[in-house]
């Protein structure tokens, strides 16, 4: 639940009239030198009353930011950092800082999150330990540090202190709230506090609610610091403080931000500076070297009493406490979703991400989904800041677009660079959109499923004025959609739709897809469930052409509705017009239409489609 990368504040310096356009100056792409400014946001007349029941009289915030809040007011986009985080996100304090702010990868001109296009905020949170005002910071009712006195803080009081921030600053409302770990908490948080604030969140890496086996890391890593001798019941000094028992909480907390898999390629049994057992009980693995240098490094830079509330907030982070359902909790959430994970990420799953997307899918929102391919583990929200950030970019850019033209629609004006072998698959299986198009009433609810670069959905919102979502199971083509504004979820379909109710849709779409799932029937039998009525589209195997090459050359088929060799072809099934009808048959499926296809047209041959036709289109729906 934190940042692996090491940062330093910088110098800060306080500030009662705040600005809204860093101060930088151009270095390397980035957004430049970039000063943190402190501002006051709760004074004793108005104190801040907390989740736990105490109050603070007196809350400083540490904040940095970054591009100009344009004239609408409706480009400013918040970012909230994980445990060990701060404000400053990106580019430098001073000219020799040997390091760049903690995602610095993701925000400047032309990156992820476009410092160009979007006034970005970042600030340290409540509790924090570098510049806002936490359990370091002088309690003015006794002129000393908190310490322990501080009160018991949560993720909501933290988004709380935000939200009084950008009201100090004059921000009306956000285009975007986008975090990782711990900063996707807030995220969550911020959707559901402040639902007409947000037009689009983005929480990645996150869950709804720590887990027994998260609690007890974090369990172990605080029992580690309040059991060093140097912790002297919080009031401990920068001179002495406990050290040992902080270094110990963060290399525990540091192997669940790494993968199995990262640390094995990384590190694998690998001596650090010897070929022999040195036969002791000093470090001598390269992991255990490695630990060593983040454990100590993250002292010089972080707080102990601070680590104690900032994992005490996450223990107590659980939407669902009050045993709602999460469908009910999302219920009033106004904004777009996108949810990400990492496949590699066990600290919070994937699994935990698709809760999440159920969650908001079934409470019909506009949610997008998409688990990144990555060995990283956790920290690869950090890591892997290239596929993020065409992710994330691509969504804030859609968001803005359709906000500032509701009668447009970016797929119109938009192009994405896919492997050859994508824009192959993209277009063969789009072949059908006109007739499919023309089979779908206008302001309808559509599901495609296998949506590929969704152009069909697309087409389908110009020009139908339909409510679009999409689900594919190919990491680049959802990530394409959802550049293009299309809610699309990544899954394989033969997982099941349980997100959806009965009846959820009007249509559902399987365009070129029904003969490369495994269990068909499975796949069928959903769709009828979730929507009124299922468009099936698939080539025809049983097509002349595909006849005469099997018996005269005695081969696989290869045609232009079917331009794969056995060896690397998508299809598993090989069905004719006649399989299906069977097919539906044996399900009880009732078929309202069927439009076999020759050359793309409808087939002018009234007789033997099973024959002739190269590709059929059907109409489906329960008896």
């Amino acid at each position: 639940m934190t940042n692996s990368e090491e940062n330093s504040v910088g110098p800060v310096r306080n500030s009662t009239e705040p600005e809204l356009a860093c101060r930088n100056e151009s270095i390397s792409n980035g957004v430049g030198l970039v000063q943190t400014e402190i501002l006051r946001v709760v004074e004793p007349d108005k104190p801040l009353e907390l989740k736990c029941g105490k109050k603070l009289t007196q809350v400083d915030v540490a904040y940095e930011t970054y591009g100009k809040l344009n004239a609408a007011g409706d480009n400013a986009v918040l970012i909230c950092h994980a445990l060990s985080g701060n404000a400053h996100v990106a580019g430098k304090n001073r000219p020799d800082d040997k390091k760049y702010g903690w995602w610095d990868v993701m925000v400047g001109p032309g990156k992820g999150i476009d410092t160009n296009k979007y006034f970005v905020i970042c600030s340290n949170f409540l509790g924090g330990c570098s510049g806002t005002t936490g359990p370091g910071s002088i309690n003015p009712e006794s002129g000393k540090p908190y310490g322990l006195d501080f009160p018991i803080i949560t993720i909501a009081d933290m988004v709380k202190v935000q939200k009084l921030l950008l009201d100090k600053l004059n921000v009306k409302q956000l285009l975007a709230v986008i975090g990782g770990s711990i900063g996707g908490m807030q995220t969550l948080r911020w959707s559901i506090d402040y639902p007409d604030f947000v037009k689009a969140a983005v929480p990645i890496a996150t869950t709804t609610h720590l887990g027994a086996q998260s609690i007890a890391f974090d369990a172990v890593g605080r029992n580690a610091i309040l059991a060093d001798p140097d912790f002297a019941a919080g009031q401990y000094t920068p001179e002495k403080s406990p050290k040992t028992g902080l270094a110990i909480a963060r290399t525990i907390g540091h192997i669940t931000y790494l993968s199995e898999e990262a640390m094995r390629e990384k590190f694998g049994r690998q001596l650090r500076n010897a070929k022999k057992y040195s036969y002791d009980f000093d470090s001598e693995f390269a992991v255990e070297t490695y630990l060593d240098y983040q454990g100590q490094s993250f002292v010089e830079r972080f707080d102990a009493n601070s680590y104690l509330y900032i994992t005490k907030a996450a223990d107590y982070f659980d939407l669902k406490r009050n045993n709602d359902s999460l469908e009910k909790i999302f219920a009033n959430t106004k904004c777009k979703f996108l949810v990400v994970s990492f496949a590699s990420d066990w600290l919070f799953t994937p699994k935990q991400s698709e809760e999440i997307v159920n969650a908001l899918s079934a409470a019909d929102k506009n949610v997008s989904y998409c688990n990144i391919d990555s060995p990283s583990g956790h920290d690869a929200f950090l890591l892997e800041y290239k596929k993020l950030g065409v992710a994330v970019g691509g969504f804030l850019d859609a968001t803005y677009y359709q906000i500032t033209n509701p009668n447009k629609y970016i797929f119109k004006n938009f192009q994405c660079q896919h492997t050859k072998k994508t824009i192959h698959h993209a277009t063969r299986a789009r072949i059908d959109y006109e007739l499919i198009e023309s089979l779908i009433k206008p302001n309808s609810k559509v599901l495609d499923v296998g949506c590929g670069n969704g152009e069909l959905l697309a087409r389908l919102v110009d020009d139908k004025n339909i409510t679009a979502k999409g689900i594919e199971i190919n990491q680049e083509l959802v990530t394409h959609c959802i550049r293009c504004g299309i809610a699309t979820i990544h899954r394989d379909i033969e997982r099941g739709l349980e997100q959806y109710a009965n009846n959820s849709f009007d249509y559902a779409i399987l365009s070129q897809t029904l003969q490369t799932v495994k269990e068909p029937q499975k796949v069928l039998a959903e769709l009828l469930r979730v929507a009124k009525k299922v468009i099936v589209s698939f080539p025809n195997f049983a097509n002349w052409k595909c006849r005469t090459q099997l018996f005269f050359g005695g081969n696989a088929p290869v045609t232009k509705q079917l331009p794969f060799s056995w060896d690397n072809s998508p299809n598993i099934h090989c069905l004719s017009l006649k399989d299906f009808e069977g097919f539906c048959k044996k399900l009880n499926v009732k078929i309202e239409k069927r439009i076999p296809l020759i050359n793309n047209r409808l087939s002018p041959v009234k007789f033997a489609p099973n024959l002739f036709a190269e590709q059929v289109i059907y109409v489906t729906s329960k008896e």
